[in-house]
């Protein structure tokens, strides 16, 4: 069975129908892409939440406010949550592996790696909390964080969005179909 871009004729190929391969072969290839981009993030995440763990055993851990130590609980689980959802997709594929489910693997691992980057946002941002919060004011340690969240916001979020809307705008073939659907 041939994947069809919606719009494009059956078995038709070249850029303004898309890519003509099968089902199996696109759920490998999205597959591949997204392994790649898991491998990214997930080593960021883990060197981010081993950096956590240790902070607990600081001498100066004990001086912490009772926010902070709020704070810090709330980072770490939020980079445990992070961590999680970003290898949860290693676990999908070794479970349902040899099963012929690959293009719902893609889903599902593609749902849990955009669950996986939000967590990983909200980590990054209590993270920041916490650090400023002893270099600068409070006030403007939430300001700067609300910054960086606006930042994370616009490079994960809007701009891609941006580029998927002109795309789409300059190639009618290409849809709104959810992530791990599209080429």
């Amino acid at each position: 069975m041939r994947a069809v871009t919606p719009g494009a004729a059956p078995g038709g190929s070249g850029p303004e129908h898309g890519r003509d391969e099968t089902v199996e072969q696109r759920a490998d290839r999205l597959w591949n892409e997204l392994l790649q981009e898991l491998r990214v993030a997930q080593t960021g995440v883990q060197i981010l939440f081993g950096f956590l763990l240790t902070v607990v055993f600081q001498q100066r851990f004990t001086e912490l406010s009772e926010t902070d130590r709020d704070i810090y609980l709330a980072t770490v689980l939020l980079g445990a949550a992070a961590v999680g959802a970003l290898i949860a997709p290693v676990s999908f594929h070794r479970l349902l592996t040899g099963r012929r489910l690959k293009p719902q693997i893609v889903r599902w691992a593609s749902r849990l790696t955009m669950v996986g980057l939000v967590l990983l946002l909200c980590t990054m941002a209590s993270a920041l909390l916490l650090i400023l919060r002893f270099v600068v004011a409070d006030d403007i340690a939430v300001w700067l964080v609300g910054g960086m969240v606006a930042w994370f916001v616009l490079c994960w979020g809007l701009f891609p969005a941006i580029a998927r809307r002109n795309a789409t705008r300059s190639h009618p073939t290409v849809t709104g179909a959810p992530p791990a659907d599209r080429t």
